[in-house]
């Protein structure tokens, strides 16, 4: 699928909402995209459509955040750009949240690939040199 993000706030929920109604029963999201390219800014949006209440901001420092959705289930979102050795993603446990059930969203995967489940959906975020943005999974 492709997507393309407007620089309004209307154009990012609708593209938000499009990701979430295709996410269907896939729980494994990981975000490809440069520095500043918009993955935070697209989960935060994806977020919110579940049903997310709580803040969501990048777990850069706390590599791992977990929020509730709109129907009380737990959803975690990652951030492995600080990871140095993949001996600390093993040692935070991450087949605990990765095989869980639960959603899990993980900005920098390209850091864990050699651990991302076969099932994982790969995310494409660009920037275009109009600066909309595309989406590709």
């Amino acid at each position: 699928m492709n997507i393309t993000i407007t620089d309004t706030e209307l154009s990012l929920q609708q593209a938000a909402k499009t990701f979430v109604e295709n996410m269907k029963d896939r729980k494994i999201f990981a975000f490809y995209g440069k520095m500043g390219a918009g993955k935070t800014t697209f989960i935060k949006a994806i977020c919110e459509q579940m049903g997310v209440r709580d803040v969501v901001t990048s777990p850069t420092f706390a590599i791992v955040n977990e929020y509730t959705d709109g129907r009380d289930n737990s959803l975690y979102h990652f951030d492995f750009y600080r990871i140095e050795k993949l001996e600390e993603v093993y040692d935070m446990g991450y087949e605990d949240y990765f095989y869980s059930g639960n959603v899990c969203f993980l900005e920098w995967p390209e850091l864990i690939e050699e651990i991302l489940p076969n099932d994982t959906v790969r995310v494409t975020i660009s920037e275009q040199a109009d600066g909309t943005r595309t989406v590709e999974y």
